[in-house]
């Protein structure tokens, strides 16, 4: 017989100890005081981040920065629908919707149990190690990359990224989820604590340490080899026009990997205390008393992460700057002219 253990989900985290439980007379956990205007301010940072992620995306389309950086195109439009379906799911439990039928089961696996928004946000997470790993590519290797590194591979790549979120986020949402009743059981039916140990300790592993070691390795070799064309380049000062010109696209470059260097640095601060907290749900290793309240703290910080993450490319990379200002009306006179520098 199949044992029933309760868990906080994913990185969804399934949101509470509690069950996602709507509908059928019984009152959400939800409907408190404290929950009410918790969700309430995650659908407000949904909202602001889905305008904000919007903008950041017209910007790279704008300046056509689009096809030449597409995972970092990828990752805006990642985190604009994750932003999107954070402020619908949120909405959605404020609405506490009666579950019946095929479309109360559907409610509840796709919006309810947090399915969608996650197979975007898991997109999302998954995206930056690429980009990382691109950029160590085409720095680190640069004669490797532009002799073996295709289009079809970048764009294969961004695909991947939604393709493996849906995946993992559906499989785990459709074996561990049940609609009882008319209540929505968000992620609670594990086949027995080991699965419930297992998954823990993966999305820990995969979703944070990885990363995380992927994160340090790459950006440290890639700092080496910018900081060492640097000084080749100062050492050339005297140069023709052409190392000049060589120069300022270093820079350019430099630019794109300190902003990457800022919001990876930012995804590893902000992820952190959920994804421990989700590692010691599963292991039975919280103290039920800090259950909630650490779990309300940890997912809103990981909240902040997608709707600030465009407030980053705006004050740091020039390019969406360039634009983003060129929207303002008082600044369209006074806006100059720029050399157009290659990114790669």
């Amino acid at each position: 017989m199949t044992e029933n253990y309760s868990s906080v989900g994913y990185l969804s985290v399934v949101i509470t100890t509690k069950p996602v439980v709507v509908g059928s007379g019984v009152t959400s956990s939800s409907s408190g005081g404290f929950d009410f205007y918790f969700e309430c301010a995650v659908v407000v940072i949904g909202v602001v981040g889905t305008a904000a992620n919007a903008l950041i995306l017209y910007a790279l389309v704008a300046s056509k920065l689009h096809k030449k950086l597409v995972l970092i195109a990828n990752q805006n439009a990642l985190d604009l629908f994750s932003c999107l379906f954070l402020a619908i799911t949120y909405a959605v439990k404020l609405c506490n919707i009666q579950l019946t039928g095929w479309p109360g089961y559907w409610l509840c696996m796709l919006i309810l149990d947090y399915n969608l928004l996650w197979c975007l946000t898991i997109g999302s997470i998954i995206n930056l190690p690429i980009i990382t790993v691109e950029r160590y590519v085409k720095i680190v290797h640069s004669t490797w990359s532009k002799k073996r590194l295709k289009k079809w591979m970048i764009y294969s790549a961004a695909a991947f990224s939604w393709i493996f979120g849906f995946v993992y986020s559906n499989v785990l949402t459709f074996s561990t989820t049940a609609v009882i009743d008319g209540v929505c059981y968000g992620q609670m039916f594990y086949a027995n604590r080991l699965a419930k140990i297992v998954n823990g300790i993966w999305n820990f592993m995969t979703y944070y340490v990885v990363i995380l070691l992927i994160f340090i390795l790459c950006y440290w070799r890639i700092l080496v080899v910018i900081r060492r064309q640097a000084n080749i380049m100062a050492g050339h000062s005297a140069a023709s026009g052409q190392a000049t010109a060589q120069a300022r696209s270093n820079q350019v470059q430099s630019n794109v990997i300190k902003t990457m260097i800022l919001v990876s640095a930012f995804y590893a601060i902000t992820w952190a205390p959920i994804c421990i907290y989700y590692l010691l749900v599963n292991l039975d290793a919280v103290n039920l008393t800090l259950v909630e309240s650490g779990f309300y703290s940890a997912q809103f910080v990981s909240f902040l992460y997608i709707c600030t993450n465009p407030f980053i490319y705006a004050t740091k990379f020039d390019p969406v700057k360039r634009v983003l200002i060129g929207l303002i009306p008082c600044k369209k006179a006074s806006e100059q002219p720029t050399e157009s520098i290659e990114i790669t």
